[in-house]
């Protein structure tokens, strides 16, 4: 013999609130509110030194090299990125890349400028962090510690998320050539 299912509605009985619950609920919904912004605004500070959504592109396994990438403006004076370090990588090159006709050229920078107001943007196929000597495949969803090194303000760790690449985003140069 079959066994019929039956889904019968539930009857709740009606949900009553006092005011100070109303007004506990609206604070919380209120705060979560303010908070969610900073939360997934992803950036650092370091003095008048802004630091923009540093993150990195999965690799496969067995890949050598990687790239980061963030934004950089100052609200000081000059400055320069002269390096940067991570746990992640034996080494971290800046870089930039251009095409010359079909031609890919790279070139380790020895420092990025930062002029007062101006936003340097590290992107695929532009100027980028070279991640040489990958520890283990960058996976997304990790996160991993980097340093960034300015010569006037010092150093700042921050913390680089690995993100799937998305049809919004620029298309990645590939680092197994290097």
């Amino acid at each position: 013999m079959r066994r019929r299912s039956t889904l019968e509605p539930t009857r709740l009985p009606p949900l009553t609130m006092t005011p100070h619950a109303i007004l506990a609920a609206a604070l919380v919904v209120a705060a979560a509110a303010l908070v969610a912004p900073s939360a997934t605004a992803h950036a650092f500070k370091l003095g008048p030194i802004s630091i923009g959504h540093p993150y990195a592109r999965p690799t496969a396994p067995g890949q050598p090299i990687g790239g980061a990438y963030l934004s950089l403006v100052t609200a000081g004076g000059p400055e320069r990125l002269v390096s940067a370090t991570t746990p992640a990588a034996a080494a971290v090159e800046l870089h930039s890349m251009s095409m010359d006709g079909n031609v890919m050229r790279m070139r380790e920078l020895a420092a990025i400028d930062l002029v007062p107001g101006q936003t340097v943007t590290l992107e695929p196929g532009g100027v980028h962090l070279m991640l040489t000597g990958l520890k283990a495949p960058l996976k997304a969803g990790q996160k991993f510690p980097l340093t960034l090194s300015f010569e006037r303000a010092g150093s700042v760790v921050v913390t680089v998320n690995v993100e799937a690449d998305s049809a919004a985003a620029p298309a990645a140069h590939d680092h197994t050539k290097h």
